[in-house]
């Protein structure tokens, strides 16, 4: 299952939507600086004075943008580990030199190593997940603050899960002018749309729009997103049900013999477990698919993440956990 909301919008949303869709304009090529819907954004978001918004294909499209633009000869980007798998892959692609600083056993920053790091390899580009992705947690903000100070390059504050989280660095924006915050609607229930931002000032900004391709957000997700945005609260209304949701999985798991689960601010949850390979297959066996990360990195050893879903959802997978654990 790929959903990251697992809720569906109101019939009477869902119907507006397709009266958009049966009259879009799809013989033309999509508006290539899309106003309307960046100004939506804009006013959602409550942005700093001085502050606009770039958009991208999701995220990922917006991290090679950043990685591209940043990148020249002996460049490094710099992330912590273990988190989003893309800032890794991306440095790769793009041949820039990638350091990964490990957290702290409970997945926090270490901030010592960290800025060590920082200032040792003088990185052109840094990105912090926040929440943290795989993990759930937030990190510290004043740790964060810390980071932002001392990197000599662009520091990204990757906000993907900011629906579910109880911080944002987008009040912050103002204050750090090596500071971009980027989000994605995917998680939020628009994962099919593909759509992005970056938040910042227009100094990087405007530099960043020269390596963005023309008609990058196609004519369906400018208008189906645009809808979605000025029902905006309905979205924030599932996400308030997914936290909810969420707290009594954890609940839940956390009472479980054998199972340590981790707190989280995103819509899913990690946990540890003995013999992780053998209760995921279990879990397949009986229908119930959620993320392996045993073997993605050394402090993922035994780690599964499950995404949060309805109450049934969460019923099955508790019960199809159970059974994986006494009888394999």
């Amino acid at each position: 299952m790929r959903w990251k909301n697992p809720y569906p919008l109101p019939l009477k949303l869902r119907e507006a939507i397709a009266a958009i869709v049966g009259n879009a304009a799809i013989n033309r090529y999509p508006d290539p600086n899309p106003a309307l819907l960046k100004e939506k954004i804009c006013g959602m978001l409550g942005l700093p004075h001085g502050m606009e918004v770039m958009l991208g294909n999701g995220s990922d499209e917006l991290i090679q943008l950043l990685a591209l633009a940043l990148n020249k000869t002996g460049s490094t980007l710099l992330s912590v580990e273990p988190s989003f798998v893309m800032y890794r892959m991306i440095a790769i692609f793009t041949g820039m030199r990638y350091v990964g600083v490990p957290l702290a056993a409970d997945f926090s920053l270490d901030l010592a190593e960290t800025l060590a790091a920082i200032e040792r390899e003088q990185p052109a580009l840094v990105f912090l997940a926040y929440p943290n992705n795989p993990t759930g947690n937030l990190f510290s903000a004043p740790d964060v603050k810390q980071i932002i100070e001392a990197t000599p390059g662009l520091v990204v504050v990757d906000e993907a899960y900011y629906a579910f989280a109880s911080d944002s660095f987008i009040p912050h924006l103002a204050s750090y002018p090596n500071l971009l915050v980027m989000r994605t609607f995917s998680k939020l229930g628009m994962a099919g749309l593909r759509l992005g931002f970056l938040a910042g000032s227009k100094t990087w900004l405007e530099q960043l729009e020269k390596l963005r391709l023309p008609y990058n957000i196609g004519v369906l997700t400018q208008l189906v997103a645009g809808k979605l945005l000025d029902h905006h609260e309905v979205l924030l209304q599932q996400a308030e049900q997914i936290k909810l949701d969420r707290a009594e999985l954890h609940k839940q798991l956390g009472e479980v013999p054998g199972v340590r689960v981790y707190t989280s601010e995103a819509n899913f949850l990690l946990f540890r477990v003995a013999n992780a390979m053998e209760v995921f297959a279990g879990l397949k066996q009986r229908g119930v698919l959620i993320k392996n990360l045993n073997g993605g990195h050394p402090m993922l050893k035994d780690c599964l993440r499950v995404t949060v879903g309805t109450p049934d959802e969460n019923e099955q997978f508790m019960a199809a956990l159970k059974e994986s654990l006494c009888h394999g």
